[in-house]
């Protein structure tokens, strides 16, 4: 029987990544929120609100995704998944946008979110929905970090 593909950034044998990627989903998920509001309200305090959780997505994003890195790189099992190389790329995708969407905030205010901010919230979270599912793909069909039988803690 082969062995699950292993996660290299662990601690105590539970894989860090997906301990950290709940964060940049929900912040970038509740830019998306703050932008929905902010159109129907007009209330500027939603847009310093979005202004914060991007950057604090942005934060979460990179410190996942070094340890989506570290994992690639270290098991010849997840560099070779197609659904890896999908999840990644969407992912870089998205940080790219967020880094985009978040300057223009920063940099232009209230005129960045309508409607260019809201638009770039949502087409991040409908990328989201597909690297989520690719990421559990990984996790469900190819059992990327799942312990192996031997490797249970009892």
């Amino acid at each position: 029987m082969a062995r699950n593909p292993q996660s290299t950034a662990s601690i105590a044998g539970h894989p860090i990544h997906p301990m950290l990627i709940p964060f940049p989903i929900a912040f970038f998920v509740a830019t998306f929120v703050c932008d929905l509001i902010f159109w129907r309200t007009g209330n500027p305090g939603w847009v310093t609100g979005s202004l914060w959780l991007l950057g604090a997505g942005l934060i979460m994003a990179a410190l996942a995704a070094l340890a989506g890195l570290t994992d690639v790189l270290g098991d010849v099992q997840i560099r070779n998944l197609r659904d890896a190389w999908l999840h990644a790329g969407g992912n870089v995708v998205v940080v790219l946008i967020e880094l985009y969407n978040w300057y223009s905030r920063y940099a232009h205010g209230e005129t960045a979110v309508m409607p260019t901010g809201l638009v770039l919230s949502l087409i991040v979270v409908l990328i989201l929905l597909f690297t989520g599912w690719k990421g559990w793909e990984m996790v469900y069909r190819h059992r990327v970090g799942v312990a192996d039988g031997s490797d249970e803690v009892r």
